[in-house]
């Protein structure tokens, strides 16, 4: 099974910064993708970032130009740089892998437990 533990989430004013940071553990002996989504209260999980095989990265149209995805395979982490936060982007931010457990094995989705990220003033 894999594991994944999200930090860096917190309270901070409208065009501040923060980078949020995931760990994945367990055995990921094949992971193509690692990516942010967030719940807002209410409202459905969205994809925020994704960063798929080979470095491709895609984001969320309201993100765009704003937030930073990142991988380092060595350390098994990814990162998400988030500046000129505003008030729209308060939600429970979630960090997900599409991983298998075995060489050539099934795919499967795992998720953290999510860190809350709140902008106000």
């Amino acid at each position: 099974q894999v594991q994944l533990v999200e930090s860096g989430g917190g309270l901070v004013q409208p065009g501040e910064s923060l980078r949020l940071s995931c760990v994945a553990s367990g055995t990921t002996v094949s992971m193509p993708a690692m990516g942010w989504y967030r719940q807002a209260p209410g409202k459905e999980r969205e994809l925020v970032a994704l960063f798929t095989s080979g470095g491709s990265r895609t984001y969320a149209d309201s993100v765009k130009g704003r937030f930073t995805i990142s991988r380092d395979n060595a350390k098994n982490t990814v990162d998400l740089q988030m500046n000129s936060l505003a008030p729209g982007d308060t939600a429970v931010y979630y960090c997900n892998a599409r991983a298998s457990t075995r060489y050539s094995g099934p795919f499967s989705d795992y998720w953290g437990q999510g860190t809350k990220v709140t902008v106000s003033s």
